[in-house]
């Protein structure tokens, strides 16, 4: 099974995503996602994926071979700090993405 893309932040061409998969997600939690997302790709450059492989919300994050500024350790910290301070979140966004998928057989 393919992983299902959650959101994407890309700080190269400064640009937010949000799959329409989610669009039913409140305001508050879309608002949360973008701001989270947004400013981690500020802080240490690059472009943030979030997406679930099967039942877990994974962090995923690449850059471009010739940014010299991409921090590569920092972004690591990061994800760990966001994964300690979201905690409550992720693991709603996990919890709603099984109960869609078993509703539908897929979250789509």
């Amino acid at each position: 099974m393919e992983n299902i893309v959650l959101c994407v932040s890309n700080s190269y061409e400064r640009k937010y995503y949000l799959n329409e998969m989610f669009s039913v997600l409140p305001e508050e939690i879309k608002n949360e996602l973008k701001i989270m997302c947004v400013l981690f790709t500020e802080d240490v450059g690059g472009i943030l994926k979030m997406e679930f492989e099967e039942d877990t919300l994974l962090f995923k994050t690449e850059a471009d071979e010739e940014d010299l500024l991409y921090d590569e350790i920092g972004s690591v910290l990061k994800i760990k700090q966001l994964q300690y301070e979201k905690q409550e979140l992720l693991e709603s966004l996990e919890n709603y993405y099984r109960i869609v998928r078993r509703l539908n057989g897929t979250c789509g």
